[in-house]
């Protein structure tokens, strides 16, 4: 990376995770020992933010936290990782939004979220906010944060050129307008499934699931596949990545690591392959370590792995 330092704007969410280690999934009814219990900083907005600050971007975060001592560490949080926290305001009623998580001896998780301020974000936040994402050269979204508050930061974003990529988790149906104001739709395989229809179960399903998605008005979609790799589709056409084998620890947060390195990627100025294989890399290198903001890769570390194993023209 060379010159001033790309813009990444992330408007959000954030959670305190919760996250227990356990044998196996419990079944209904059934109570378990688990292995290992820790808190973290969660939530995708913040992941997002985080992992793009750790390879270098300046990061803007708008957002709502408690007043509670979730929301005082979640402050720090961001402050240690040299994100503009400007923009983020403490709700004086609500509880800071956190994150239960399960993850069992396969690398498997199950996340519940309790929004809590999180669910107060809004469009006057937004415009708060509004030179922050005007001056932006990315800004992403997700759908843990009401639909009218993404809406309303795409509608600014657009307002000032910078480019847009919305994470639609956790799924639900779409206004038309924000398919519309939308550059990178970038679902997992149950999101793609959720805002389309159609069984994502493998790579050509995902195909046709990216394909009805580009039908909405979006420009590029890339559905992620989890060990699979990636598939993403434009009026090009389509092209499927696979993953970098390496050897799971724990999958939590990867999926942000992919879109939160793919921020940067985009920002810089790398053609969209290139910038969905490194992302892809970099989402990889993630899982090889517990827990999720703590998994992800410096700089540093993310292009030392992205060389031995993804090959510098990715």
């Amino acid at each position: 990376m060379s010159g001033l330092a790309p813009h990444v704007c992330v408007v959000g969410s954030t959670n305190m995770d919760l996250i227990a280690r356990v044998p196996h999934m419990p079944q209904l009814g059934e109570t378990l020992h688990g292995t290992s219990f820790h808190l973290g900083y969660g939530g995708k907005g913040a992941n997002q933010a985080v992992m793009a600050a750790r390879l270098g971007a300046k990061v803007t975060m708008v957002a709502r936290v408690g007043h509670d001592v979730f929301g005082e560490g979640m402050l720090r949080n961001f402050e240690g990782s040299g994100i503009d926290t400007t923009f983020i305001k403490v709700d004086p009623e609500l509880s800071s939004g956190v994150a239960p998580i399960f993850v069992d001896d396969n690398a498997h998780n199950v996340i519940v979220i309790v929004s809590g301020a999180n669910g107060a974000l809004s469009p006057t936040d937004v415009h708060a906010a509004r030179e922050a994402i005007r001056s932006s050269s990315v800004v992403v979204c997700q759908l843990e944060v009401p639909i009218e508050t993404t809406l309303e930061a795409f509608r600014v974003a657009k307002s000032g050129g910078a480019r847009t990529i919305l994470n639609p988790a956790p799924a639900e149906p779409l206004p038309a307008e924000l398919f519309s104001l939308t550059d990178i739709c970038a679902p997992n395989e149950t999101e793609a499934q959720g805002l389309t229809g159609l069984p994502v179960r493998t790579v050509d399903e995902a195909e046709a699931a990216a394909r009805k998605l580009l039908g909405h008005g979006t420009r590029t979609v890339i559905v992620t596949l989890g060990e699979r790799g990636v598939l993403y589709a434009d009026s090009n056409g389509a092209k499927y990545l696979p993953a970098r084998q390496v050897k799971a620890v724990d999958p939590t947060g990867a999926g942000d690591a992919f879109i939160g390195s793919l921020a940067v990627f985009i920002a810089e100025g790398l053609p969209m392959s290139q910038a969905i294989g490194k992302a892809n890399a970099v989402a990889a290198l993630s899982v090889t370590h517990l827990g999720t903001q703590v998994s992800y890769p410096t700089r540093s570390e993310a292009d030392a792995f992205i060389d031995r194993v993804a090959g510098p023209a990715n």
